[in-house]
């Protein structure tokens, strides 16, 4: 049996709504819309919460650290390049990439129904 709506990771990559599939996931850069204009989702009701930015934020800031070193080691640039080069790409990375972390989670909750405080179906 298919699953309702859009698959989740075109809910994230695309920022759709789960039920419908319009284009109406995210009110601003990162943030949720309070409902779809389409369909009337509550997209409030779900608990995305900051997990994905603080996972993200170590991950991005590990790789990033990473390829600084590399390109200081390598190229020796003055300290001026390091901020030109690090600092945008650190933004981008770390907003798009929650962008989809939370689009995808938010997709994957209302796909498998999950909801706070409940164990299984019946309860």
């Amino acid at each position: 049996m298919k699953a309702p709506g859009p698959h989740p990771l075109l809910v994230a990559v695309r920022g759709l709504c789960p039920r419908c599939g319009s284009k109406t996931l995210f009110g601003s850069l990162t943030g949720f819309a309070p409902k779809c204009r389409a369909c009337g989702l509550d997209l409030s009701a779900f608990n995305v919460g900051d997990g994905p930015a603080a996972f993200l934020i170590l991950v991005i800031g590990a790789l990033i650290v990473g390829l600084a070193i590399t390109v200081d080691l390598r190229f020796s640039p003055p300290w001026w390049v390091h901020v030109l080069l690090w600092v945008p790409l650190t933004t981008a990375a770390v907003i798009f990439s929650l962008r989809l972390a939370k689009g995808l989670l938010l997709a994957l909750e209302y796909r498998h129904r999950a909801r706070e405080g409940r164990i299984a179906d019946g309860e």
